[in-house]
Parts: structure tokens; sequence; C-alpha cells
């Protein structure tokens, strides 16, 4: 048995071997004097065969079919005083030839554009002009050509002329001076002015609300970019299951000739309800239950209660959020909860009030202001005898967070940077009275190292600081710990930074954070990752570098197509306090 399965094994290997070797044998070979450039890409498009040549009359239909892709190219590159020759070998078997001489390169010469009807105005002609973008003296390669004439459409349509379309376009090339010159004949229409919102299907949403948010008002000129921009400010809303805006046709224009803007909305259902368990060997065990309501006030919001219980984490909280707030592009948020949290540093119960606003730009760049307050009662230990201190605390909290992103990709960036920075002036009252500044800055920079971005080089650092605070005055919760899967890998959470003598972890005032990361991918589904993470947190301003806790582990990834699964396994590169000698992490999306 184990023969029979060796000889299916090897008579496989052998058959993918043969296999390969004949589908890297060409459909025709590719004969001239030409530039290796151009020779590669006729015979990429040529193309390979995987099956082999029985006679004369095979071998001949396929170097007829190789050379009318040969001409393809040629024509495409700029070469139209081609010489293109099928032929056969006289081997035995046969093989397909292509004989090629390219010719001279045609040029481009002098470009216009012929208005069919009414014409433009100056201003928008010129535009059209110059984003023809053909210079005399360039390669006359026809994807030049017909992406020239695109691009003369679109700027049109871009300055208000939303029925533009181009008529058969005239292109003459002269073999005497071997030149290209393209004239494009192009139908601007007239002008459009925009009108109100034609609301076809709106659903809960209040018409009110969905006229102001509109980029336009009525009487405007016809902007693409605005029409679409109204269409991505009620997707980003994620009440809706399907949005389309569109320009209505020229029959439905207004009687003073403005075009109205067609809306219809496909809500999501009203309602629901989502439960989740999880279990860490450090967290522990973890449910969570939340029920959220879309749209209730008619203008895109969603108002959620969530229940979760953990042995960390376990609160019950009440959310209303209100995109477009205002005004476009920002949300305002609100929030009350109830909550008690345990961890190896503190145990806190409390109930919170949050408001903040977020004024958004691009994509994932973004400014919040908020505030919040917390009634708290808290018991950690203290440095002196180790017993239980227990303070019972109001904090006020003004909230001011930035971040500027110019990376690719929210959840899996290849290249650009991030930085976003935290500024929180605190006042707490009751058994302590303290006004400080919490500060926390991060940047990461992500690098790929080849144009395809299979391989990628991502860093972050990050740099904390209370001022105004020392440890023993700064509640626990406010402090700053390292150590986790979003921190310091290979350390539990908290477990970087100062303890008390029983190991207790005690926070600090100050923080430092640093990750370098190397992603692979190996195929378009899998990829690898090595990195290596650092951090440390001080007691005062000055962070002891020689109490740096460095971890260092091996990622694999699976991408789910707009993000990543990652399993990262990591060790401490030196265990001091008796740390476990690895952690597992689980999650979805890139470390950072």
């Amino acid at each position: 048995m184990g023969r029979l399965v060796y000889a299916v094994a090897a008579s496989a290997v052998l058959c993918a071997s043969g296999g390969a070797a004949l589908a890297a044998e060409p459909k025709a070979t590719v004969e001239g004097d030409m530039d290796a450039d151009l020779r590669a890409t006729i015979q990429r498009v040529v193309g390979d065969s995987d099956r082999p040549i029985e006679n004369r009359f095979e071998a001949r239909r396929r170097a007829r079919a190789a050379a009318e892709d040969a001409i393809a190219v040629l024509r495409s590159e700029g070469y139209y005083a081609y010489t293109v020759s099928p032929d056969v070998s006289e081997t035995d078997p046969p093989r397909p030839l292509v004989k090629i001489a390219p010719g001279p390169l045609f040029l481009i010469g002098e470009a216009g554009i012929e208005w069919r009807g009414e014409a433009p105005d100056s201003e928008a002609a010129v535009a059209a002009r110059r984003a023809m973008n053909l210079s005399p003296g360039t390669p006359g390669r026809a994807v030049d050509v017909i992406a020239a004439e695109g691009r003369i459409v679109a700027e049109i349509q871009q300055r208000g002329y939303a029925d533009a379309v181009a008529e058969p376009r005239d292109v003459v090339v002269d073999h005497a001076d071997h030149s290209v010159r393209p004239t494009y004949r192009i139908a601007a229409g007239g002008l459009v002015r925009l009108d109100d919102l034609d609301i076809v299907a709106a659903g809960r949403t209040r018409p009110a609300w969905l006229r102001g948010l509109a980029p336009w008002t009525a009487g405007d000129a016809y902007s693409p970019d605005e029409v679409a921009e109204l269409e991505r400010r009620l997707l980003d809303t994620g009440v809706y299951d399907s949005v389309t805006v569109a320009l209505a046709p020229p029959e439905k224009a207004t009687a003073n000739g403005r075009r109205p803007v067609v809306v219809s909305l496909a809500e999501r259902k009203p309602r629901t309800i989502e439960t989740a368990a999880s279990y860490a060997t450090v967290d522990g065990v973890g449910v969570n239950a939340r029920w959220t309501h879309y749209n209730r006030l008619g203008r895109a919001d969603t108002i959620a209660l969530l229940g979760q219980y953990s042995d960390r984490d376990t609160r019950a909280e009440a959310s209303v959020s209100l995109p477009h707030w205002r005004r476009a592009q920002q949300t305002l948020r609100t929030s009350a909860a109830a909550y008690r949290v345990e961890t190896d540093a503190y145990d806190e119960d409390g109930f919170g009030l949050q408001a903040d606003v977020t004024r958004r730009y691009g994509r994932t760049s973004y400014v919040t202001v908020g505030g919040s307050v917390d009634a708290t009662r808290s018991t950690e230990k203290t440095n002196g005898a180790l017993s239980a201190l227990g303070r019972d605390l109001v904090t006020l909290a003004v909230l001011g967070d930035v971040m500027l992103d110019r990376s690719n990709d929210p959840l899996n960036p290849t290249s650009g940077w991030r930085l976003s920075a935290r500024l929180e002036p605190t006042l707490i009252v009751g058994d302590t009275n303290l006004p400080y500044l919490r500060a926390v800055t991060q940047g990461t920079y992500y690098w790929a190292l080849d144009k395809r971005a299979h391989t990628v080089v991502a860093g972050r650092l990050r740099l904390g600081r209370i001022i105004n605070g020392s440890v023993d005055q700064v509640p626990a919760s406010q402090r700053f710990f390292a150590g986790g899967g979003g921190s310091v890998r290979g350390f539990p959470y908290q477990a970087v930074g100062p303890r008390l003598a029983d190991n207790t972890p005690r926070g600090g005032v100050s923080l430092l954070e640093s990750s370098v990361e190397v992603r692979r991918d190996l195929t378009a589904k899998w990829g690898v990752a090595l990195f290596v993470d650092a951090g440390a947190v001080g007691s005062s301003s000055v962070i002891d570098v020689g109490d740096m806790a460095v971890g260092a582990g091996i990622g694999v990834r699976y991408n789910l197509g707009f993000a990543p699964i990652r399993i990262d396994v990591a060790t401490p590169v030196a265990r001091r306090r008796g740390e476990a000698p690895f952690q597992v992490y689980l999650s979805i999306g890139q470390s950072f």
C-alpha cells in the first residue's frame, strides 16, 4: 500500500512537471528586430499553450492568431507602419512563428476638439483642452488617444455640462511624417443647474433633514462630485441598506430649467439584537448583548442599549448617535453607563455621562471635542502596607482628540502614515481634589518594500504623560499601564511597569511604547508577520529605559477582503516577574 501511494504521488509530480513544461510553451515564437520591452509585451499577449502541435495546419492557425495579437499590440504602442507575417518553421514538429518589423514609432501631432452643437463657455473649453493632455512629440499610443477623450468629457461634466457625450472621433495616422493627429468631436449640451431633491423613497427618514444634507443650493451648476458626496454622506450613516442618488433626466427639468436630484433610500431593519461571548486565559469569560434601533428619530440616528458581563468589565450602557448633527460630517454622541471594572491594579464601580462631537475630514481624519462626568468608588492597594485604599470621586473631564490619517487603508494599511493626539484636562473632587492634564500622542508609519505591497514594514511610537499629578494622587483608572495585544505583546494586560511589593501593577504617569512589524503576503489569502514590541511605564516624568519590557513574536494573517484575521504568538525577550513563556492574541485588523 505504501509503494502504491508513493507511485501515485510520484506520477502526480511528474504529470504536474510535464503540465508545467507544456504550459510554458509559447503559442508562437516572436522574431524580428525590435525593442526588448516591445518584444516582451507582444510575447506576453500572444501567450502560452498547454496543447502540443500535431500538424502544420494547427501550427499555421496558431501563427495567424498570434499575428493578430501582435498587430493589436503594435497599434496600441504607436507602431502603425508595421509588417507582420505569420509563418511555420520547417522543423518537426512544426513551430508557429510571427515575423515582425515594427517600423518607426508614430508620434502625437496636433490634437484638437471640435464642439458639436452649442459650445461650452470659454473657461470650460480651455479646461477641456488642458485635460486632453496630449503633448506633441509623445508616442501615439492608442490607449492614450482614447483616454484623452474620456478626460475631456469628464472635465466638461465636472463644470456643469452633465449631458456631455463624445461622438465618433477622427484620428489621422499620417505615414508621411509618422504622426497621429486626433480630433475629438464632443457634444457638450447646455449648462445644467441643480434644483431641490426629488425624494422617491425615504422610509422613516424626515425629508427636511434629508434636504439639509445636500452640498449644493438650488441654482448651483451641476457637479458630479457634489451629487456623489450626498450619496456618500447617506451611506456613511450605516442605517441604509442601499442609497441611490442621481441627476434627473432632461425631461424632468423644472419650469425654470433646473434639474432635480433623485434620491431613493432602502432602509435597513429598524431593530437588531446582537449577542457575543468570549473567553481568554487572562480576561476570563465574557458575554454581551446589544439592542440597536435605527432611524427612530427620522434623521439616520442610532439608539443602542448594551449589557455586558465579564471577569474584567461589566456594564450597562445606553447611547445615542446623531450623524450630520447641525452640519454635514459632524456626529454627536451621548451615552450613560453604569459599570464595574476589576483588574489586577484596581477595582472601580461607577456611573458616567459623556457627550462628544466629532468633525470628520475625509474618510478617517477627524477632530473630536467633548466632556464627561463620572462618579466612582475605586479600590486599590497603596505602596506602603499594601492595604486597600478606597476613594469616592467625581471626575470632570474635557476631551480634545485629533487624528490625521494619510494611510491608504483604515484596516490594512500598506503605505502612508497616521498621527493622533489626545488631551484630557481633568478635575477630580471628593476624597482627593486635584486638577491634572492627561496627554497621549501616537504616530504610525507604513512602508511597502515592493510595488504590489507584498512586504510591508510598519512602525509605531506612542507617548503619554500626566502633568500635575503623582502616581498616588491620580486615580488608578487614569494612570498609564502597558502590556497586552494592543500594547506590548508577549506580556499580559497591565504587566509592564512599576509594581508593588506583592507584584500588583501600580501604573504610572508617563508612558513609552514602540513596535516594529514586518508583514509578508504568502498568497492572496495568507500572510505572516514578525514583530518586536517594547514599552515602559514611569512613576515620574522621566522613564527608566533600563526597565523597558521587550516582546517578540510571529503572527499569521488570513485576509477577509476588508481586513485580516490575525493570530499572534509573542514571548518576553527577558522574563523578570514570572510572566508566562508566551501569550496568544486573536483579533480582526492589523495590530496598528
